[in-house]
């Protein structure tokens, strides 16, 4: 598969310089009474200033409740700059990370058609990417995860995801046609990928419709999680670029 413009050093100075170190850790201070609109501002305004410009992607998190997808008991930490546990040894990640990767994933657009979302987890980015695009479709391949992230999208009465339990190294397409009628997807505009492997995956590419953008933490030979970027150019041709660490959870293939 030909690659163009695949340097790293090349992509990296399209980064602010420690894009993720001008994020500030410092929690916000709130009881569970003002987990509210006003967390959400202050979160927003935090983002702004590590250098997220994407008004898109800035309304989708000021929106979305991200308190409410997390245990009653970590409620009051839900604005912080932080990852945090959802149960089945798996994280939410920290709100610079879903509002990095799907600024990046938007682009130039200020709508994306259709979204791929390969890690579901409890939903909120899910949720978040709802906000950014037509239709979101997300699949996850924990079982417990995936009904917990269907209940609290239920609740959130975000009616154009599609949640689908099963495996992200295979198809869309193949998977959700298995088990339901109507026609599924078979590219789409962007895919997020939610855990690292050690490379993209064919399938993904696949996947990914001409002008579309593919954005995945990968990890590298020396063991660093990096973001890499793919943006479709034509049916033979990739826009490849490295961006700067992050740290997931490991990509793995099946179900359970």
């Amino acid at each position: 598969m030909p690659w163009r413009n695949a340097t790293p050093q090349a992509a990296v100075q399209h980064t602010p310089q420690g894009f993720l170190k001008t994020v500030k850790s410092e929690p916000i201070q709130s009881t569970l009474g003002m987990v509210s609109q006003r967390a959400r501002e202050h979160m927003v305004t935090r983002l702004q200033a590590a250098g997220i410009q994407s008004e898109t992607v800035l309304n989708a998190m000021r929106t979305v409740p991200r308190h409410a997808f997390l245990d009653t008991a970590l409620a009051s930490r839900a604005y912080d700059e932080a990852t945090l546990p959802i149960g089945f040894k798996q994280t939410i990640s920290a709100p610079i990370v879903v509002a990095r990767m799907l600024e990046i994933a938007c682009g130039a657009s200020q709508t994306v058609g259709a979204w791929l979302e390969i890690g579901t987890g409890c939903g909120y980015q899910a949720a978040v990417m709802s906000r950014c695009s037509l239709q979101v479709c997300s699949v996850e391949r924990i079982e417990g995860l995936a009904q917990l992230a269907r209940q609290q999208l239920t609740a959130q009465s975000l009616h154009n995801i599609t949640l689908l339990h099963g495996d992200g190294l295979q198809s869309w397409r193949s998977q959700y046609a298995s088990s339901h009628a109507r026609p599924a997807y078979e590219r789409f505009d962007a895919i997020v990928v939610a855990a690292a492997g050690l490379g993209i995956a064919q399938v993904w590419l696949d996947q990914l419709a001409i002008g579309g953008r593919l954005v995945a933490p990968v990890q590298g030979d020396d063991g660093v999680q990096r973001l890499h970027v793919v943006r479709r150019l034509s049916e033979t041709q990739f826009d490849r670029h490295t961006f700067e660490p992050m740290q997931f959870v490991p990509l793995l293939s099946g179900t359970n």
